[in-house]
């Protein structure tokens, strides 16, 4: 099938086929990884945890797959296991009943699926990347799976650049022919989102893996073997925001697209001699005295801002001090303090518990005391 025949087709989320019988749905959502492209926020921390909007992006997944009815979910966990079971606690606060999976360490997705498997038994499931960002969530795709045949079903998204990204190559009926993981030559401009639906046949597949040359069981070799198998694997083309917030500029980015859609609620305490413009939150609470806040944007709870500007895009996190400061397009993570900065911060992510400060010590240089895989960029 040509490209141009590929951009004009268009692939139904609903489906049914005439012989289809309802199927539940579990859910599986893989929180291990290491997250080594964000430190040095996830040195000691799960990066599925990072907050988007002052929330985990972790928490829109599980959102994203109760709101699809899919309530029964396993939590795949790594070395930072203890903190995602701190956070989400039973399920009960998302709706949902949660199971903890430990995996010894992460060694591909489809070894999630086979770490998993004592949990997952003979249901289909939802896959969910915990660092994926979908704007719309999952319903009409859960649907079309839950009234489907098929054994597996994948979200693709039309993007300029595969390199770095598992590619699928469909059919002119839009089933999937071939899945190739980080093409050298482009072959599709397709890449496979970060959400996929399985049935058990999947579980014929993935003992028979074997190790890519990253030394990891490929996702997109376990659909292929679906293939070669002779199982139907479906496809859906969106054209919703998806974003893998696995660097700083995605998670930016995220934040800018939640903060886009909010709508103002004032619960912290004003004075007089600040300025609230446009769509603002600011959470119960919070302190503004003597600054502004320029939306979209939220204030965290127990903030304070002394005579300081929060510019649009920009999340500030629970507790943090902003004093004589400007912020604009960044994430302040809760317990961190920025007093008396002159120049404007822009296009930032300030991690937790971090102090930003000017000083008035001679002689007149630079103090800095920077973690692993910090970077700091000076004008």
């Amino acid at each position: 099938m040509s490209e141009s025949q590929q951009d004009d087709m268009q692939i139904p989320l609903q489906s049914p086929r005439a012989d289809a019988r309802l199927r539940p749905l579990k859910g599986l959502i893989l929180a291990g990884g290491k997250g080594s492209r964000l430190r040095p926020l996830t040195a000691t921390g799960a990066k599925q945890l990072v907050p988007v909007a002052n929330k985990p992006v972790l928490f829109y997944a599980l959102e994203q797959l109760v709101e699809a009815g899919i309530e029964e979910i396993g939590i795949i966990t790594g070395d930072s296991g203890g903190q995602v079971r701190e956070a989400i606690g039973d399920g009960s606060q998302f709706g949902a009943q949660i199971t903890y999976i430990p995996q010894d360490a992460p060694l591909g997705l489809a070894h999630a699926v086979l770490t998993g498997r004592e949990f997952l038994g003979e249901s289909p499931f939802c896959m969910y990347l915990g660092d994926n960002f979908l704007r719309r969530g999952i319903v009409g795709h859960a649907e079309r799976f839950r009234h489907s045949g098929a054994a597996g079903q994948i979200l693709l998204k039309k993007v300029d650049d595969t390199s770095a990204l598992g590619v699928a190559v469909l059919d002119a009926n839009g089933k999937v022919q071939q899945l190739v993981e980080k093409p050298k030559i482009p072959i599709s401009p397709y890449a496979v989102v970060g959400v996929y639906f399985f049935g058990p046949e999947i579980h014929d597949v993935v003992p028979g893996l074997v190790p890519s040359a990253r030394g990891e069981l490929e996702i997109t070799d376990a659909i292929q073997g679906l293939i070669d198998a002779g199982n139907e694997v479906d496809a859906s083309l969106i054209d919703d925001v998806w974003i893998d917030t696995g660097k700083k500029d995605d998670m930016l980015e995220a934040n800018r697209v939640v903060l886009s859609g909010i709508t103002r609620r004032i619960d912290g305490e004003v004075d007089s001699a600040s300025v609230l413009v446009g769509e603002v939150i600011i959470e119960e609470g919070a302190e503004i005295c003597g600054s502004s806040v320029r939306g979209p944007a939220i204030i965290g709870k127990g903030a304070r801002l002394d005579g300081a500007f929060v510019g649009p895009f920009t999340a500030i996190g629970d507790r943090v001090h902003l004093e004589s400061c400007e912020i604009e397009h960044s994430i302040v993570l809760a317990d961190s303090s920025v007093k008396n900065i002159t120049r404007r911060i822009s296009d930032s992510l300030i991690g937790r518990e971090v102090v930003i400060q000017r000083t008035d010590h001679r002689p007149h240089v630079m103090r800095l005391m920077i973690g692993d895989h910090g970077q700091l960029d000076i004008s």
